[in-house]
């Protein structure tokens, strides 16, 4: 297969990092191109140029071989841990798959997104000229419900348990909630889960010792416990 093109956007956004941490978790940087968009205040995502490959106007989008584009985190995530040799993220049966699934579905809609949300309609995330809603009372109740289903991860992780799935490497749904975390750490979001949950703590401190976390936050992520990463 040729080099693919991934267009995507700094580590501090956490879907298109979703695929970032994938790509460094499979090993095959190498054979993904990225091309960083200028996200806020630019809005290079919203340019006619993006629309034309994507007309959500969304990062992450990936070129595919043969012509065309594919779009949203989880299913460029599904296409690259399909299409190349190494460990299944996603999972290798068809429990491990739908477990996958069901924890990544757990996390995205009722903790990471809720988070986006609150991103966007509390503090207006990506500034004027994109965020057209401002409805704080929404924001916190999407925190409120970020923490409410964060608490429930955490009561599955104190079982000793590494990986939501048991096993020793973390899959995709691991993924997406080390991104929840990271994001929930940002300034603007000021809701750090590793802060108010002890398993997702030591979830936190557990990802920050593997490589693949390493060289996908390389530019610190917007936050300041990673700006060494930036250096190493």
């Amino acid at each position: 297969m040729d080099r693919l093109t991934l267009y995507t956007s700094p580590s501090v956004f956490p879907n298109p990092q979703r695929v970032r941490l994938l790509i460094h978790e499979k090993g095959i940087a190498d054979r993904v191109e990225e091309r960083l968009l200028a996200m806020a205040p630019a809005g290079e995502q919203r340019g006619w140029r993006h629309l034309k490959r994507n007309p959500w106007g969304e990062t992450p989008t990936l070129e595919l071989p043969g012509g065309g584009t594919l779009s949203e985190s989880a299913a460029i995530a599904r296409y690259l841990d399909q299409s190349f040799p190494g460990r299944a993220i996603m999972g290798g049966t068809a429990l491990e798959q739908a477990q996958d699934a069901m924890w990544d579905d757990r996390i995205w809609v009722q903790i990471l997104y809720r988070i986006t949300t609150m991103f966007h309609v509390l503090h207006q995330g990506l500034g004027p000229k994109l965020e057209l809603t401002s409805n704080p009372q929404w924001g916190e109740h999407c925190r409120k419900e970020a923490l409410s289903h964060a608490g429930l991860v955490d009561r599955h992780l104190a079982d000793g348990r590494d990986w939501l799935l048991g096993g020793d490497q973390p899959t995709f749904a691991d993924i997406t909630l080390c991104t929840a975390i990271a994001f929930s750490k940002y300034p603007v979001c000021a809701t750090p889960l590793d802060e108010r949950f002890e398993q997702l703590d030591r979830f936190w401190q557990r990802w920050k010792t593997r490589e693949s976390f390493k060289t996908a936050y390389a530019d610190g992520g917007g936050l300041d416990e990673l700006d060494g990463l930036k250096a190493s």
